[in-house]
């Protein structure tokens, strides 16, 4: 394929299969405290943090990883401030101690952080604002979960994305070259020495957290309780390994998993249950690196057209890659993996982000199921029609009207969901 297109190619996988620590709008907000811890010269005395609506609807029921138990945007501040390390940046609380535990506990119980909606800014921002003695610090991060776009203290803006070096964050694979057909001719083509230590990772840490789900309790035991219900053939274990994996991550869990749109859950959704047809199929490493590439760049080229956070479940997008990979690894082509997108989209495109908890891991199996489903009706050359609700004359199209509905038609959506969210128990 065309050697930019290629290079292009390789630049998205490095920099979205990057893993992380927990849920990644709570280790964010970590991140940002870590930096703005760093940049104040005296010992804080208080903390400020603004947050857009969608990272307050992700923040509020998941554990934060290593704290203990604790949930919430003040607990993720307060913990990222006083054993947070920036320089791990998705990985800041990978160092915790019991003593920064014991630290975070005493400043939200004595009121050192208070949180605040941002309003008018991107669905993804966070500000923290850290005050002690004469200083203040502030970081700011927009769009992207490490993408840092202000520095500030006291008065003087140490860095501004754009204006003076840019921020890593910014160099940034064109995600609008993204596109099925050469998806799955860089999938047949990429030279597996590109992309092996990154498929590596996300083998081993994403199995490794699913591992984990099915041995411990945690959450609601999704993945558990799959198998134990309905048996252990691979359309089971697919669905079940990948709520496993999202069971352990949702309820603190802290072991880390490689990412995929900025999130751990969909990064767990694109792999595991790839990993576990291959598995079944007895299919070769090589074909399951190609497998995963696939299945990671469709998920990608999904949400480019919605963004990191909405009212639409991201894990929709990632069981669709995941899908499409179980139809290549079955000797499917491009036609037979568009009908497996398009079958997945007409069946659960619907399915409302109403933020990171233990539920999460319920979504992922049914959009893993709808996402089975729509390989064996690919597979018997059945899928759904143009003019059937958002399907439309192909796949590219198809792909778009589920953005569009996503990105625009969700707006409202959104609002109402946080605002439910939010509002006093009765």
């Amino acid at each position: 394929m065309d050697s930019s297109i290629y290079q292009n190619y390789i630049l998205i996988l490095k920099e979205e299969l990057i893993p992380a620590l927990g849920c990644t709008e709570p280790i964010a907000i970590a991140y940002a405290a870590a930096e703005a811890a760093a940049l104040l010269p005296e010992a804080p005395v208080r903390m400020e943090v603004w947050c857009s609506g969608n990272i307050i609807k992700n923040v509020k029921s998941v554990t934060v990883p290593n704290s203990g138990g604790m949930k919430g945007i003040e607990a993720a501040a307060v913990l990222g401030m006083t054993g947070g390390d920036p320089r791990r940046k998705l990985e800041v609380l990978s160092a915790v101690t019991e003593e920064h535990i014991c630290r975070t506990r005493e400043l939200l119980g004595a009121g050192f952080c208070s949180c605040h909606l941002a309003e008018n800014v991107s669905n993804l921002y966070i500000l923290v604002k850290l005050s002690g003695g004469e200083h203040c610090a502030q970081v700011e991060i927009a769009d992207r979960h490490t993408h840092i776009t202000k520095k500030i203290l006291d008065e003087t803006v140490l860095f501004s994305a754009g204006r003076e070096e840019p921020c890593p964050e910014t160099v940034k694979g064109d995600r609008s070259l993204l596109n099925v057909r050469d998806i799955l001719e860089f999938a047949d083509t990429v030279r597996l020495e590109d992309v092996k230590d990154l498929l590596d990772r996300q083998i081993q840490m994403n199995s490794a957290i699913s591992d984990e789900g099915l041995r411990g309790h945690y959450g609601a035991d999704v993945g558990k309780t799959l198998l134990s219900v309905y048996g252990d053939d691979v359309k089971t274990r697919a669905k079940a390994r990948a709520a496993a994996g999202s069971d352990a991550r949702m309820s603190g869990c802290s072991l880390p998993v490689v990412i995929n749109s900025g999130s751990g859950n969909q990064g767990m959704a694109v792999s595991l249950p790839v990993i576990e047809f291959a598995k079944e199929l007895g299919a070769g490493q090589e074909r399951l690196y190609r497998a995963l590439v696939l299945s990671n760049l469709l998920s990608l080229h999904q949400k480019k057209y919605i963004g990191s956070l909405s009212a639409y479940c991201g894990a929709v997008s990632a069981a669709c890659g995941s899908g499409a990979a179980i139809t290549y690894l079955c000797g499917g082509g491009y036609e037979e993996i568009s009908r497996t997108i398009t079958a997945t989209i007409a069946n659960v495109g619907g399915i409302v982000c109403d933020g990171a908890k233990p539920s999460c891991a319920a979504k992922i199996a049914s959009a893993v199921d709808a996402a089975i489903m729509a390989h064996y009706l690919s597979a018997h050359d059945h899928t759904f029609s143009p003019g059937d609700g958002l399907v439309k004359d192909n796949v590219e199209e198809t792909i778009a009207s589920l953005g569009r509905v996503g990105r625009e038609g969700m707006r409202s959506t959104d609002v109402e969901i946080l605002r439910i969210m939010t509002e006093p128990s009765s």
